[in-house]
């Protein structure tokens, strides 16, 4: 107890500074779970989450019967798919660009630009998308100088997944790029000046230096990424979908949406958002497991 307590003093500061993202955790995080009891009741308000029903896994059953149930776990996943595919390695490439700017001015430019839409309202960045996209926006503009006909972008299913995925690696690419920039930085500078000595140039350097350096850190936030893979944003794609396109838009968060908040079936709408997030634990503790075991790489 007298070491706990030398070293609650002697680090109080640092401990202090932990308490706030800790109480955001817990009253955020931890506490709402205490909700999910309703997934397996049929809750009714005037009840109360103790007073209402048990039905066991009547709205799973529910769900997975559902008609469009194919369709949203569909939609959920190539989305997610896509955003794993194309803008998980697009934030490294970045940093390993922005490492190679010898001048800072310059550097700290392109940095400060590049994390500017993280900060955009998602709001604004929707409006920004469709400014650009539709039928007289500026990327029907650029398209109708070279003779093709103008798109109405957000009414046709199949461009959907392409804005989305698009705008959500624009918006996340500087953001998303600071954590391996900060791995770079750690990087041994006596084995970049061992191998410039053995004659690699800066391809080589990059290759065979700074990548294999910052391996442990693309692994374990691949992980990460992959235990989110259905936890879209969900704002944008609300905003960005419509009725008309709702055979590749439509996922399981805005499902949810739909059915709680606007349906009133909150334990419909619970059920659907736990089968959502059991679904990322699977990939998470799976994608986990097969790095500890072909990479030796692991979160735990």
């Amino acid at each position: 107890m007298a070491y706990i307590a030398r070293n609650l003093k002697r680090s109080k500061y640092l401990y202090a500074m932990m308490l706030l993202p800790f109480v955001y955790l817990i009253v955020f995080k931890y506490l709402p779970m205490y909700g999910l009891i309703i997934a397996f009741k049929d809750f009714k308000i005037y009840d109360g989450m103790l007073g209402s029903d048990w039905v066991g896994f009547k709205h799973f059953q529910k769900f997975f019967m559902d008609e469009n149930f194919v369709m949203l776990l569909k939609n959920t996943f190539l989305l997610g798919f896509y955003l794993l595919l194309f803008g998980f390695p697009i934030p490294i490439l970045f940093a390993l660009l922005i490492n190679e700017i010898r001048k800072k001015w310059f550097k700290k430019t392109v940095q400060s630009l590049s994390y500017l839409p993280h900060f955009i309202s998602m709001v604004v960045v929707v409006s920004m998308v469709v400014t650009f996209v539709k039928v007289d926006g500026l990327i029907n503009g650029i398209t109708g100088i070279f003779g093709f006909a103008p798109i109405s972008y957000l009414l046709q299913e199949e461009w959907f997944r392409t804005i989305f995925v698009t705008s959500e690696i624009w918006q996340t690419l500087g953001w998303s790029s600071i954590i391996y920039l900060a791995a770079i930085s750690g990087v041994d500078p006596e084995q970049i000046e061992a191998a410039v000595i053995d004659g690699a140039n800066r391809w080589h350097q990059v290759i065979h230096v700074t990548l294999p350096a910052i391996a442990s850190t693309i692994v374990i936030m691949f992980i990460l990424n992959i235990g989110n893979i259905l936890d879209l944003s969900f704002e944008k794609v609300l905003l960005l979908q419509n009725p008309q396109i709702y055979e590749t838009a439509d996922v399981i968060s805005t499902y949810v949406f739909r059915k709680g908040l606007e349906g009133f079936q909150y334990s419909y709408a619970t059920a659907v958002g736990f089968f959502n997030s059991i679904i990322n634990l699977c990939f998470l503790v799976a994608a986990n497991q097969l790095s500890k075991r072909f990479g030796g790489s692991s979160i735990w």
